[in-house]
């Protein structure tokens, strides 16, 4: 027996990861290889992660400011009117007892005053002076009502989103420290693949080379059109040069296909080639359980990432959820994510000793799960219609009115459920 048939008999041999097993090892090796932070300016943070907390650089607000427009008053009315703040400008003191200046919603409160009248609810005297009664509650801003300068408003690990900008922005921040999006790539096994055109004698269309690479944007990656190779020629030298190629500038390659051991299987003896190690080497779910994980470490200790999603297509959104999405979240600084739960509008089988991801259209306002058909490994038509995957745990079924647990799909470019 070859060396390399002997590592394959040995792989095979090895049980399977646990579903909740093998997101919380791929989590923790992603995290553990967490990319560098990097300066970004507010325009070309969106999707980032925060890589330190956000703090404010000065109290918010910064300055005592009017919430309403009206009259900023010192003493008992009427008051005689004696200026004019508007926003953005730094007014003298209110000196005098019986003096007014007229405010404008946002704009600094003069010292001295001790009162805001709102414009709505006071009139003028014939003499030209401003009369009626104050509020009792104060009808401004504090500083440091919002946040004092310093404090922690959102913690390493948050994604960036418009929200964050905005905060960002308010707190005097031009620039955010967050970390470097992950660069991926995607190379597509299998000599029996089109890339154009209908199926037809014995090829079948490639729906992963189009998708995968969509679904990474959405979690987060980097990923160009240059990035994207394949189909790779069904030989070792092919997978070989084509893995340490994508290898040079991403931190994670996913592959699709040749993560079984048949003839044309290539991807074990190409990771064994390249040194890689196995994180995770199958997983005990299903659809897609010939997924797996390897790490490389470069000498001066660069980490890369393969993932090797299986070539039916269901299968391999099955390991990008399971294993990629995690990894991803480890590798942007952010926490472990929780899996929403969701309850059954219908039952879904279980699958044995296996964790059942089972496609499902989720109910958002009525907080149900609804099992979708067309759900074979090789098919896509389910998923473009369900919302995620509810979780049925080995050794059970999932019953009407039973709460499981769901991963959602990210739908959108940036969206944080996964």
């Amino acid at each position: 027996m070859s060396t390399e048939t002997a590592a394959a008999a040995e792989v095979v041999a090895l049980p399977p990861a646990g579903w909740e097993e093998a997101r919380s090892r791929v989590y923790a090796v992603g995290l553990a290889a967490a990319l560098p932070a990097v300066s970004r300016p507010l325009a070309d943070a969106d999707g980032h992660t925060l890589a330190e907390p956000l703090t404010p650089r000065t109290d918010l607000p910064a300055f005592p400011t009017s919430s309403v427009d009206g009259w900023a008053v010192r003493g008992d009315g009427p008051w005689q009117v004696v200026g004019r703040v508007l926003a953005g400008h730094t007014p003298p003191p209110l000196e005098a007892d019986g003096t007014t200046v007229e405010i404008a919603t946002g704009a600094m409160v003069p010292e001295g005053a001790t009162a805001i009248l709102r414009i709505e609810e006071s009139t003028r005297t014939a003499d030209g002076r401003v009369a009626g009664t104050p509020r009792p509650a104060p009808e401004w801003r504090e500083p440091g009502e919002e946040a004092y300068a310093g404090e922690e408003l959102l913690p390493a690990g948050t994604p960036v989103d418009p929200a964050v900008l905005g905060l960002a922005a308010s707190c005097g921040h031009d620039s955010l420290r967050v970390r470097r999006r992950p660069r991926a790539a995607l190379l597509v096994f299998g000599d029996e693949l089109l890339t154009s055109g209908p199926p037809g004698a014995g090829q079948v269309r490639d729906a992963l080379g189009p998708s995968v690479p969509a679904w990474l944007r959405r979690y987060g990656c980097q990923v160009r059109p240059a990035d994207v190779v394949g189909p790779v020629a069904d030989t070792l030298p092919a997978h070989v040069a084509a893995l340490r190629a994508a290898l040079a500038d991403a931190d994670l390659v996913c592959t699709t296909g040749g993560t079984m051991h048949g003839p044309v299987d290539h991807l074990h003896p190409t990771l064994e080639a390249l040194g890689a190690d196995y994180v995770v080497n199958t997983v005990a779910v299903r659809p897609g359980f010939p997924m797996l994980l390897a790490r490389l470490v470069d000498d001066d200790g660069r980490v890369r990432f393969v993932a090797g999603l299986p070539g039916n297509p269901q299968s391999a959104v099955v390991a990008l959820v399971s294993l990629v999405a995690p990894l991803l979240a480890g590798l942007q600084g952010r926490p472990m994510p929780v899996l929403p739960q969701v309850t059954l509008a219908e039952p879904v089988p279980g699958r044995g000793d296996y964790t059942h991801l089972a496609l499902v259209r989720w109910d958002r306002v009525a907080g149900t799960a609804h099992p979708v058909r067309h759900v074979g490994s090789a098919m896509l038509r389910g998923l473009s219609g369900a919302d995620g995957f509810a979780v049925i745990r080995p050794g059970t079924s999932g019953a009407a009115g039973d709460r499981v647990p769901v991963v959602p799909l990210p739908l959108t470019p940036g969206e944080r459920s996964w």
